[in-house]
């Protein structure tokens, strides 16, 4: 096997290259000519991989010298990895993103330093009148050039003679012995561009005048008298004068390489520079948005959504962001759906879009229905085959012991369906979950899986533990309750306006625990503000409990005052919050004590931890409660788990679990 194939693992797969050391996501094979930065090797070349996902390039080249020998190190091969925040060891700097790296040494070097080393002697007279060697060990000196003086702890240049350390940056300039001190260029004809290094001017905006990028500290070029300058990637690979892309326009679109003003057809965003316009009839667009993908899955609909350039719905909002849209301008739509409508940006943002292009891709037909009816009252269900499954409208029933075994809460006063052969049981809620779906909290659809009793684990929403039914793709685990949340959610707390989900007001406290939570549900009313973590959204809104007699209803705080005292924990409830009440409304409970921590286990299951450690879950119903074998109090809440089958060591809640 060759190096690079066993060193970055590449693998050619439908959806894009797999460069695993390289970068997180698969990468699409490439050759756009705006794509020539390789984040910061300034190689002319065009040929690469590129994710969409992170607008991250690395040449073909790059990513295929997965090793190198490189003089600074001679001990040790380098192998290239993704390692943004790293120092560079040879010239200090910090690594943008790829870097060459020798794990033993821990070891750095960036692209620029592995392409253009520093000579191991140098002779610069201006400088220093003796020659200057390059030591191979990292020391830590005080730089002694003219107007530096700074500290260092990196390979210096050494003068043996007079026993002086330079930074290699103070004695040996690689970007004037690499680069022209002066080009010019085809998009400011006016002057010569000047290489700098450096900071940009304080008068700029240190960004480049073709692409907007900010401009990096280490090569550009500019010039003073026009306040116009240039990354190296357009230096190098300039926009193309012109564009023919049917997908893009129906005309051929020319760059405006100036200062203006616009609002791009494509987005519906302002820009404040250098667009491609059409002259005949006024089309103007982003260079970003030229690579904006025809036809997408995003996880805020069940359908696929097109790009297209005049949305052309009426006081539409979009999909994602939830603001109002502006239907003369382009963005992706729903052919199923006539009304769904998302701005450019908001379908494409790597929260929301899985980077797979899928025009010219086969949409898969797929059975996600979760049973098959067999007749009026009876299904078979996927998780269940062996058996038929018969409806009930449960108005009187309540039993501790059925439970549905998809969210594992008990069945109360809803309809579900039971087995005709045996005790299993799915609330009809959870009998219809489809075995495939597209979820908000993740941008690739999840898979509903049936796990075994022994399996359990921890929500990534509202971060209970469970061994109920879950959401599963990769990593990524949600249970049955928060992988049935989808937009728009209503809860009763909040009748009037749905809930959303809107990342950036995470951490906020929710309303329903007054706790800093993520992720949340939020209402985006103007001056509303009210936000719901899921662990709260997912509540029953009515339980039973053996302190009370009667069904326990969810209250949503009350404004009262004086003391309230919880009749399970007897310590003081805060009313302002959530908590559990009866019917007379004398009792106010904590929701953990009503609920505890292995409310999503099933009881008298078995939860293998390794060969040597399981758990047995019990129901904390005896008439003498058991002790805690970690915090040696008395097991309050209504489930506690049992230390091996034929031990009598319970554990009461999960700070617990965690001291076993």
């Amino acid at each position: 096997m060759d190096v690079h194939a066993d060193i970055a693992m590449t693998t050619l797969e439908s959806e894009g290259v797999s460069l695993q050391l390289i970068h997180e996501h698969p990468m699409t094979p490439w050759n756009d000519l705006r794509k020539g930065d390789c984040c910061g090797c300034f190689e002319a070349i065009s040929d690469g991989y590129y994710c969409k996902i992170c607008d991250f390039f690395v040449h073909k080249k790059c990513g295929d010298s997965a090793s190198i020998e490189h003089p600074s190190h001679s001990i040790h091969t380098l192998q290239l990895q993704s390692k943004p925040g790293n120092i560079c060891d040879s010239c200090g700097k910090s690594i943008v993103n790829l870097c060459y790296r020798c794990k033993i040494c821990d070891f750095d070097v960036d692209l620029y330093c592995a392409k253009y080393p520093p000579p191991d002697v140098i002779e610069i007279s201006e400088t220093h009148p003796h020659k200057l060697t390059l030591l191979k060990e990292v020391i830590e000196f005080n730089c002694d050039a003219n107007k530096c003086g700074k500290p260092g702890f990196e390979f210096p240049y050494k003068c043996h003679k007079w026993g002086l350390a330079f930074h290699v940056d103070c004695v040996w300039n690689q970007p004037e012995a690499k680069h022209p001190l002066e080009v010019n260029h085809s998009y400011h004809p006016l002057h010569p561009l000047k290489l700098h290094t450096g900071q940009p001017p304080f008068y700029s905006d240190g960004t480049c005048r073709l692409c907007s990028r900010k401009i990096d500290d280490r090569l550009f070029y500019h010039c003073s008298a026009c306040n116009f300058s240039l990354d190296m990637r357009c230096v190098l690979n300039p926009p193309p004068q012109s564009i023919l892309d049917l997908k893009v326009h129906d005309h051929q679109l020319v760059f405006r390489p100036r200062l203006d003003s616009f609002t791009c057809n494509a987005c519906g965003l302002s820009g404040d520079r250098s667009p491609y316009i059409c002259v005949h009839c006024d089309f103007m667009i982003h260079q970003e948005c030229l690579a904006l993908p025809r036809l997408i899955n995003i996880n805020r609909h069940d359908h696929r959504v097109s790009r297209t350039s005049v949305l052309g719905v009426v006081n539409s909002v979009c999909g994602v962001c939830r603001r109002k849209v502006d239907w003369t301008w382009g963005g992706f739509s729903c052919q199923r759906c006539p009304g769904y409508v998302a701005h450019s940006k908001c379908a494409t943002r790597k929260d929301v879009w899985n980077g797979k292009e899928l025009e010219g891709v086969p949409e898969e037909i797929e059975d996600i229905e979760p049973y098959v009816v067999i007749d009026d009252n009876t299904i078979q269900h996927f998780s269940h085959s062996e058996h038929y499954l018969r409806f009930h409208i449960n108005g009187l029933f309540w039993e501790e012991n059925k439970r549905c075994s998809a969210c594992t809460h008990p069945i109360c006063l809803q309809s579900f369906y039971g087995c005709i052969d045996c005790d299993f049981i799915l609330h009809e809620s959870c009998a219809k979950s489809p075995r495939k779906k597209w979820h908000v909290l993740h941008n690739e659809r999840i898979t509903l899986v049936t796990n075994g009793a022994a399996d359990f684990f921890a929500c990534d929403a509202c971060h209970r533990m469970s061994n109920g039914f879950m959401y599963q793709c990769g990593d990524v685990k949600l249970d049955v309750l928060c992988g049935s949340v989808s937009e728009p959610f209503v809860h009763p707390s909040h009748p009037h306006h749905p809930l959303y989900y809107i990342p950036s007001v995470e951490g906020k406290k929710c309303n329903g625990c007054n706790n800093s939570a993520s992720p949340v549900l939020t209402c985006i009313e103007s001056g509303c503000g009210f936000v719901l973590c899921f662990h709260c959204a997912t509540l029953p809104q009515v339980v039973k409990h053996r302190v009370n007699d009667h069904p326990l209803s969810l209250c949503y705080g009350e404004k009262a005052s004086g003391k309230y005292w919880c009749d399970i924990c007897e310590k003081e409830t805060n009313p302002s919050t959530w908590f559990y009440t009866c019917k007379d409304h004398r009792a106010s409970l904590h929701t953990k004590c009503v609920l505890g921590d292995f409310a999503g286990f099933m009881p008298r299951s078995t939860m293998v931890v390794s060969s040597r450690l399981s758990y047995e879950v019990v129901l904390n119903n005896s008439v003498s409660r058991p002790f805690c074998r970690m915090c040696e109090s008395r097991c309050m809440y209504p489930i506690s788990l049992k230390i091996n089958v034929t031990s009598d060591i319970y554990i009461c809640s999960r700070n617990c679990l965690l001291l076993v």
